[in-house]
């Protein structure tokens, strides 16, 4: 399995919206998993961003779940776009598909909520129309382990690369030299990162 290369990279964030990492029914716990979920996911935005990865952006009804969460949004580029889904996975809303065909990029990484089912479905469509697709599992959750890990298990099973956001971040960052002067730019922008790094 090759390095994740940023030159053919996008990132596709998934459903991070109130209504999957902030409802009635969590516990402390789980929603303190979601927030840390989500602080990762906002970091690896926004170095996406600072290396000029182009991310596209979906949501299941925002009407009901709210939109994207804004510090996540206001970390990628202007003109992301941000689409509406009626169906779990975005495979199945043309526009979406193109508007990820329109980055003209091969590896698709996705993060967001929740695991074993939206995140999941994208994951499992995208890599059946021929991308490279990963998924860093602590940039995705699902309320409860057991569904997380299930989740993961699934597309794993169906040939998607599971990987970490720390990893995955200096894959794409690959050099000393690169690594020094993005994530000090990222620090200056975000403040410290939600990771050892």
């Amino acid at each position: 399995m090759p390095l994740v290369d940023r030159a053919d990279s996008l990132l596709v964030v998934i459903d991070a919206q109130r209504g999957f990492f902030e409802h009635g029914s969590m516990n402390d716990e789980e929603r303190e998993q979601a927030a840390a979920t989500l602080r990762r996911a906002g970091w690896l935005a926004g170095i996406a961003a600072l290396l000029d990865i182009p991310a596209v952006v979906v949501e299941e009804g925002p009407d009901r779940n709210g939109g994207t969460d804004a510090g996540l949004l206001d970390r990628l580029p202007p003109g992301t776009p941000v689409l509406t889904k009626t169906t779990f996975s975005l495979g199945a809303r043309p526009e979406a598909v193109e508007a990820i065909r329109a980055t003209q990029r091969g590896t698709a990484v996705l993060v967001g909520f929740e695991t074993d089912t939206c995140v999941a479905q994208s994951a499992i469509d995208l890599h059946d129309l021929g991308y490279r697709v990963v998924v860093p599992e602590d940039t995705t959750y699902s309320t409860g382990p057991v569904e997380h890990r299930r989740g993961l298990a699934r597309m794993s099973g169906a040939g998607v690369e599971l990987h970490h956001c720390k990893g995955l971040t200096f894959e794409w960052l690959h050099s000393v030299e690169d690594a020094v002067r993005t994530l000090r730019a990222a620090k200056a922008r975000f403040g410290p990162p939600p990771l050892r790094l």
